[in-house]
C-alpha cells in the first residue's frame, strides 16, 4: 500500500516551536508531506537558548520506530538529535532492519544560540554507525568540521574540500551549508560521486534564524518522499527556495525575543497585524 507520502522525523522536541520535531512536522505539512515523528529527547528551551535536556531511553526510541515501521510506510526519513551514542545505534540498528526511505541526516550538535546538544561519545557512533547509512548528510560548518577532526572552514574555498572528505565516511551525498561563514551569499555545497556542485544565493537578513538547519533536512525529506527520489542535485534548490521564503516571513511572526523561529507556514498563512 502506497497512499500519501509519508516522511518521518526522528529527532528532538523544541517547547518554542522553531525546530527539532516541530520544524520538521510544519516542514512536512507545508511541502505536502504526511508527517510521523520518534522522539529521542525532550530539550527545555526557547529562542534565546537550551537549559536543558531529557533523553529518552535508547530502548524506546528502538520501540517506536519498530512499532511504527510495523504499520506505516515511510518514504523517507529524516534524522536530527540524537544525543547519545546509544541512541544512534538504536536508530541506525531499526533503520538497517526497516528501511524508511531515503535517509537524510542533519548531525545536530549545536543550537543556533551555540548550546552543544550531542555527547562526545555520540559523534564517533554518528561517524561508524550512521553516516553509512545516510544518503544525505547536511552538516554546517562547525559540525563537518568535529566529523571530521579538523578545523572548520574559514573561507568558501575550503568547502569543496570537506564535503568531499566527509564522503569518505560513508553517505551517498553531502550537503555542506556554508552559512556560518557570513558574507552577501549563502554558499552551500552537494558532493556525490559524479562531483561537487557549488550553489550561491543572496543571504537573508534578519534574527529569525532558529531552525534553519532542521527546517532545510527535513524540506528535503519531504520532497524526497514527495518525488519518490533520492536525487539530490532535482531536490537541493527547491529544498533552499522553501527555507529562503520561510527565512524572509520569519521576522514577521514576532515571536520570541531571542532568534525567532523562521515561517514554515509562508506564502500559506500570514501573520495578522497586531
Amino acid at each position: 500500500m502506497s497512499g500519501v507520502p509519508t516522511a518521518l522525523t526522528v529527532a528532538g522536541s523544541d517547547p518554542s516551536g522553531g525546530a527539532g520535531i516541530q520544524a520538521d512536522l510544519k516542514t512536512f505539512s507545508a511541502l505536502g508531506v504526511y508527517g510521523t515523528a520518534v522522539l529521542t529527547a525532550l530539550t527545555a528551551q526557547n529562542t534565546r537558548g537550551v537549559t536543558g535536556v531529557h533523553g529518552v531511553p535508547p530502548e524506546f526510541v528502538a520501540e517506536q520506530l519498530s512499532t511504527l515501521f510495523a504499520d506505516v510506510e515511510v518514504h523517507a526519513t529524516k534524522l536530527g538529535m540524537l544525543g547519545t551514542a546509544d541512541v544512534v545505534r538504536a536508530v541506525a540498528g531499526a533503520l538497517a532492519d526497516h528501511p524508511g526511505g531515503p535517509v537524510v541526516c542533519d548531525p545536530v550538535m549545536v543550537a543556533t544560540s551555540g548550546d552543544r546538544l550531542i555527547d562526545e561519545a555520540a559523534i564517533d557512533a554518528v561517524r561508524t554507525d550512521l553516516l553509512p547509512l545516510a544518503d544525505l548528510v547536511t552538516p554546517n560548518v562547525p559540525e563537518a568540521a568535529v566529523l571530521l577532526g579538523v578545523s572548520p572552514a574559514t573561507d568558501v574555498d575550503q568547502l569543496p574540500g570537506q564535503a568531499t572528505a566527509l564522503l569518505g565516511l560513508g553517505p551517498r551525498a553531502v550537503l555542506l551549508k556554508g552559512g556560518h561563514l557570513g558574507g552577501e551569499e549563502s554558499v552551500d555545497v552537494l558532493a556525490t560521486t559524479d562531483g561537487v556542485t557549488v550553489t550561491r544565493r543572496p543571504r537573508v537578513d534578519t534574527r529569525s534564524t532558529h531552525g534553519t538547519g532542521c527546517t532545510l533536512s527535513s524540506a528535503l525529506a519531504a520532497l524526497a518522499a514527495r518525488h519518490r527520489t533520492d536525487d539530490w542535485t532535482r531536490l537541493v534548490d527547491p529544498a533552499r527556495d522553501y527555507l529562503h521564503r520561510a527565512l524572509e516571513a520569519g521576522e514577521g511572526l514576532g515571536v520570541g525575543s531571542g532568534h525567532g523561529p523562521v515561517h514554515h507556514f509562508a506564502g500559506i498563512w500570514e501573520p495578522r497585524p497586531r
